[in-house]
């Protein structure tokens, strides 16, 4: 630990230069990890909030809740199961001033896929909503007048709930009937009995009958289905998992370099009787040192940049998987220097002072 510190103390230049390059390997890590929380909470918001053991779609669907269309018949043929109807319309909703991509979910009042109100009031009327409050920061406000793409039917928004998102799109709460006007065009039209799935809570989905035309699906296998969320994911993981490539590389380098610079230093040290294993330790210390304070300033620098990125950013820091990759890294720096280790382990005393 003594030579290790001591080393580091009369090369700052080096070492500050290999931190440094840490630090934003670590800063990128931790920032893409952040990217990946946020996407994946873009895609799944809504559907946490649930708090559901699985949903009942058509077959032909292939899990897509938007492309599932059932009687409102089939929620009356469920027994002994906790369910909620929920009906789905993708539009784009505008005001006076700014629009947006909406996702509208008509469901029953008092229903557990009610949201909860954190400004105004829960819908009670026809053409009634509750908007995210995503929509909120995007420039929508209490009162506002919605138009809807491909239909003249307003929607009025009489209240706010928490962050709430389906496929990345804001969810619009609303009535089952008032969705079914505003995506049918009538009251009494011939699909007014229509809904697009059933979301179900129980602990065994095995014990869940429906008709042979449907289908009861996991809520984890629902949500992987989603168009985009498991590519969004699985891109940005194999990024991550790269940089822990290019960080072992990079510090392997480093270190290698620096080890043949003092390959007499070694020399001189191994024939005063110091052993290869005091000096492999000193190198494994040393990088762990140098890794850490990288890391450590990394994450700190994240954790900054974090509080000053816009609401549109979709970057949401998980702290423990955080500490997770910062953990790997410094891991895999250590293996990174098995390769200077294995040098010093081979330095003939003799040849490298020159005897």
């Amino acid at each position: 630990m003594f030579l290790a510190w001591n080393e580091i103390r009369k090369n700052k230049f080096r070492y500050i230069l290999i931190s440094g390059v840490l630090m934003l390997i670590a800063y990128l890590v931790f920032f893409l990890s952040g990217l990946a929380n946020g996407l994946e909470n873009m895609n799944r918001d809504a559907i946490d909030k649930w708090k559901a053991t699985g949903i009942i779609l058509t077959k032909e669907s292939d899990k897509s809740l938007p492309q599932s269309s059932m009687y409102l018949d089939e929620a009356k043929k469920l027994k002994g199961v906790e369910n909620a109807i929920i009906g789905q319309l993708n539009t784009i909703a505008r005001n006076e001033k700014v629009k947006a991509n909406v996702s509208i979910f008509g469901i029953e009042r008092d229903s557990f896929l009610q949201p909860k109100i954190i400004e105004g009031e829960m819908y009670s009327k026809v053409y009634e909503v509750v908007a995210s409050e995503s929509l909120k920061n995007d420039g929508f406000s209490l009162g506002d007048q919605l138009q809807l793409s491909a239909t003249d039917k307003v929607l009025t928004i009489v209240g706010f709930t928490s962050q709430s998102r389906f496929n990345a799109s804001p969810v619009v709460y609303t009535r089952l009937d008032t969705l079914q006007q505003v995506k049918y065009g009538g009251a009494y039209s011939e699909n007014q009995d229509r809904i697009n799935g059933i979301v179900i809570r129980t602990s065994d989905l095995s014990s869940v009958k429906t008709s042979p035309e449907l289908e009861v699906v996991e809520i984890e296998s629902f949500i992987e289905h989603l168009p985009g969320y498991t590519e969004q994911g699985l891109t940005l993981q194999i990024m991550i998992y790269f940089l822990f490539v290019i960080s072992a590389v990079i510090v392997a380098i480093f270190l290698y370099v620096l080890t043949v610079q003092k390959k007499s230093m070694f020399g001189v040290m191994k024939a005063q009787g110091i052993s290869n294993r005091f000096l492999a330790q000193s190198v494994v210390v040393q990088t762990f040192l140098v890794t850490a304070i990288g890391v450590v300033l990394g994450f700190v620098l994240t954790v900054v940049t974090g509080m000053f990125l816009p609401n549109a950013v979709p970057v949401s820091f998980d702290y423990i998987t955080m500490i997770l990759y910062g953990v790997i890294l410094i891991a895999v720096a250590i293996l990174g220097a098995i390769f200077s280790v294995v040098s010093i382990v081979k330095i003939d005393p003799l040849k490298a002072i020159g005897g």
